[in-house]
Order: structure tokens, then sequence, then C-alpha cells
């Protein structure tokens, strides 16, 4: 194997990993979410671990966040939570960070 093919080897592996850490990341940051929407829907216990399962599972219905977005805001409304929806997305990206530090710490 030539030094050019172990590098190119070497880069697939980071990009792997990239994306994988990436993916857990998301799927992390949508279960801090539903557990913070659960609170602020006064939803406690099992029902707001189940909830928050179903906002890391309305992250595959489409690509990128709309459908996270359009779940927890549709859930707020419905039970008359104010809160906007630039509002929830700041939460979204705080609890971005949140998780790509826990996933990198391997919590």
């Amino acid at each position: 194997m030539s030094s050019f093919d172990k590098r190119e080897e070497g880069f697939e592996k980071k990009y792997a990993l990239d994306e994988e850490q990436k993916f857990k990341a998301e799927a992390r940051r949508n279960r801090l979410l539903g557990m913070w929407a659960a609170e602020k829907l006064g939803i406690t216990g099992d029902a707001a671990t189940a909830y928050a399962k179903e906002v890391v599972a309305a992250d595959f219905e489409e690509a990128g966040d709309g459908d996270v977005l359009r779940k927890v805001s549709g859930d707020f409304k419905a039970k008359g939570v104010a809160l906007s929806d630039q509002e929830l997305r700041a939460k979204m990206d705080e609890l971005m960070a949140t998780a790509v530090m826990q996933v990198k710490a391997g919590t």
C-alpha cells in the first residue's frame, strides 16, 4: 500500500468517525430537547422519557432539524406553551453544544 493510499484510508476513517459522532450528538441533543420540552409540557417520569424518544424518532422523518422543530413547536402550541420558533431553535443550538461535549467526553 502506497503512502497516498494510507493517507486516503486515514481520511476516510476520520470522516466516518466524524459522521458517527455527529449522528450521536444530534440524537443526544434531541433526547435532551425532549426531556426539556417534557418538563415545559408538565410531563414527568416514564412519560417524559417516552416523549423524549418521540422527539428523537421525529428526526428520522426528513433531513435536517425541521422535523424536530415542528414536532416540539406543535406540541407546545397544542398545550398553550408560549415559546417562539426562534427561542426553540436557540435552545436546540444550546443543547447541541452540550450534546457535542458529552459525546466527545464519552458520557
